[in-house]
C-alpha cells in the first residue's frame, strides 16, 4: 500500500535582542537560575509589558528575506495554558493578526537515500509572529524534585510556520537547515541549537494519495538536524503500522528519544480554542508604517540565494559549490575576501575554502569565525599558485605553515625555498641530463611505452627538488622524449 507523508514544520527562533520581549532583563545565556526572571517576566501584581523596538525589526527583517506580508498593524493576544515553568498562566503571542504574512522559502534538497539526485522545492511560509518564550523545568538533583528557572521566561521569540509543503524527512532537515542559514544571515538570530536559540516542531501526518490530509501528531522541541530526520522517520513509520493494522492515529504531541530513536506520546494535541486566545489588554495593537519597512529593507544584506545565483552566473561556480560556500553567511564572507578582484581564480579559491579550509577546521573542531588564517592570507597564496610561483604541493606546505604558525605566503614560500624553478632554460637542462642517462628508457618510450612519461616526470622532478614548475616541465619533457 502507498502512502503520501505530510510535513509542515513550527520553528521557535530566538531573536538576538540583548533584553528581553517585554522588558529590560537580560537575555544572556547561562545565568545563574532565576537571576534574569525581573518582575514583568513573572507578571508580579501592578507590572505592565513594553514591547520591545529591536524584537519587531528583526520580525521586519525576517518578513522580507521572505517575500512575506508585512502587517502595518497587528495584534498581541493571551494565550492560556498552565505549565510550571509559566508563572503567568499565559504566554503573550499573536493569533490571527501576527506581525508577517505569507512568504517562501526555496531550498535544496538532498535525498537521503537512494540514487535521487538533489532538487529545488519552494515551502510556504504561512505566518511568523513574535512571542515571549516560557521558562524551563530542570529534572536534575532537587531530591526527587523538579526545579525550575525562570531565566528564558520573557526571552523573545519569533515563530515560523510553514504550510504542510514537505513530504519527507529530506525536504524537512532542507527546510530547517535553510531557514536556520537565513535567520542567522540576516542577523536576528544566533542559531546556536544547543543552547535552544532555534527549536523545531514538526507536524507529521500519513495518507493514501488522493485523500484528505490524515491525523497529525506534532514532534516537540527538536534541537538536532540529525535527531530531526530519525524522528520522522520512526514517525511515518509508527503511523503507518498503526493504520495498516486497524488502529488509529489519534492527534497528540509527542516527544522524541534520541537514545532509542522512538517517538512517545506526551500529552493529547490542543487546538487553537483549547487556548482561549484574547487580545492582551496591557498591550496596544504594534503599528508598523510603511516608512520602517523600507527601512529596514535598506539595511538587508544579499540574501544567500541571491548571492548563489551571482557566484554561478558571474563567476562559474557550479550550483554545488556555490550551496556550500553560502551555507553561512562567514564562510561566504571568507570567499569573497580571499577572492579580492581575482574573479579568474574563483574555482581554486573555492576549491580551497570547501576543501582543506573545512577540512581542517572540521579537525581542530573550530568554526569559520575561528579560522587561525586570515582571508587575505589565503588570497595571497592562492595569487603565488596562479602566477606559478608555488606548485600545488608547495601550497599545502604553505597552508600548513600558515595554519601552525601563521605569516604571510611569501614570507614562508621564501623562508622555506619553496619557489618553484620556471626557468625554460634550467628546465630544459635538467631533462637533457635525464634523457641522456635514460637511453634505454627513451627507446622503450618512443617504441610506443607511453606510460613511461610518468618515470620521466618522476626523474625530473626528484632532480628538481620538487620545485620545477610541472607544467613547462611536462611540455618540455614531451618536446624532447617525441624530438
Amino acid at each position: 500500500m502507498q502512502w503520501e507523508i505530510v510535513i509542515g514544520l513550527e520553528v521557535h527562533t530566538q531573536l538576538s535582542t540583548n533584553t528581553k520581549i517585554f522588558s529590560g532583563a537580560s537575555t544572556a545565556f547561562g545565568a545563574e537560575p532565576n537571576t534574569q526572571a525581573d518582575a514583568v517576566s513573572i507578571a508580579l501584581p501592578g507590572v505592565l509589558p513594553v514591547l520591545n523596538k529591536g524584537a519587531v525589526e528583526r520580525a521586519i527583517r525576517f518578513g522580507l528575506a521572505t517575500g512575506a506580508h508585512i502587517a502595518n498593524r497587528s495584534v498581541f493576544a493571551r494565550k492560556n495554558y498552565f505549565y510550571p515553568d509559566l508563572p503567568k498562566g499565559y504566554q503573550i503571542s499573536q493569533f490571527d493578526l501576527p506581525v508577517v504574512g505569507q512568504g517562501a522559502l526555496t531550498i535544496q534538497v538532498e535525498p537521503l537515500s537512494g540514487n535521487a539526485k538533489p532538487y529545488e522545492k519552494t515551502v510556504r511560509i504561512t505566518r511568523a509572529h513574535l512571542e515571549e518564550d516560557a521558562g524551563k523545568s530542570l529534572h536534575g538533583d532537587f531530591h526527587g524534585m523538579t526545579g525550575i528557572d525562570l531565566n528564558r521566561a520573557g526571552t523573545p521569540l519569533l515563530e515560523i510556520v510553514s504550510e504542510p509543503d514537505m513530504c519527507s524527512a529530506a525536504e524537512a532537515v532542507a527546510y530547517a537547515k535553510a531557514l536556520h542559514t537565513l535567520v542567522r544571515w540576516i542577523g536576528i538570530c544566533d542559531g546556536n541549537m544547543q543552547e535552544g536559540s532555534f527549536r523545531c516542531d514538526v507536524n507529521v501526518s500519513v495518507r493514501k494519495p488522493g485523500q484528505p490530509l490524515g491525523t497529525r501528531r506534532e514532534i516537540k522541541n527538536l534541537n538536532s538536524f540529525k535527531f530531526m530526520q530519525q524522528a520522522i522517520d520512526y514517525e511515518v513509520q509508527w503511523q503507518i503500522d498503526t493504520i495498516e493494522n486497524g488502529g488509529k492515529v489519534q492527534q497528540a504531541t509527542v516527544l522524541f528519544n534520541p537514545d532509542t530513536g522512538e517517538t512517545r506520546a506526551m500529552r493529547s494535541k490542543e487546538d487553537a480554542h483549547d487556548y482561549r486566545y484574547f487580545p492582551d489588554p496591557d498591550l496596544l495593537p504594534l503599528e508598523i508604517s510603511n516608512d520602517w519597512i523600507e527601512q529596514v529593507r535598506g539595511t538587508l544584506p544579499e540574501l544567500p540565494q541571491a548571492k548563489q545565483a551571482r557566484y554561478v552566473n558571474d563567476l562559474g561556480l557550479s550550483t554545488y559549490d556555490a550551496s556550500v560556500l553560502t551555507s553561512s553567511r562567514e564562510m561566504a564572507d571568507f570567499f569573497e575576501a580571499a577572492l579580492g578582484d581575482a574573479s579568474e581564480q574563483a574555482k581554486i579559491c573555492a576549491n580551497w575554502i570547501i576543501g582543506e579550509v573545512s577540512a581542517q577546521l572540521n579537525r581542530d573542531g573550530l568554526d569559520m569565525t575561528q579560522c587561525p588564517i586570515t582571508a587575505q592570507q589565503l588570497g595571497g597564496m592562492l595569487t603565488r599558485i596562479a602566477d606559478g610561483t608555488i606548485s600545488n604541493s608547495g601550497a599545502k606546505e604553505v597552508f600548513r605553515t600558515m595554519w601552525a604558525e601563521g605569516g604571510s605566503a611569501d614570507a614562508i614560500i621564501e623562508a622555506k625555498g619553496l619557489k618553484q624553478v620556471s626557468d625554460s632554460g634550467a628546465i630544459e637542462a635538467l631533462v637533457d641530463e635525464i634523457i641522456s642517462a635514460n637511453a634505454e628508457k627513451v627507446a622503450e618510450y618512443r617504441s610506443g611505452k607511453d606510460k613511461l612519461f610518468g618515470f620521466f616526470v618522476g626523474l625530473a622532478m626528484k632532480a628538481s627538488k620538487g620545485k620545477a614548475n610541472p607544467a613547462q616541465l611536462n611540455d618540455i619533457l614531451k618536446k624532447k622524449l617525441e624530438g
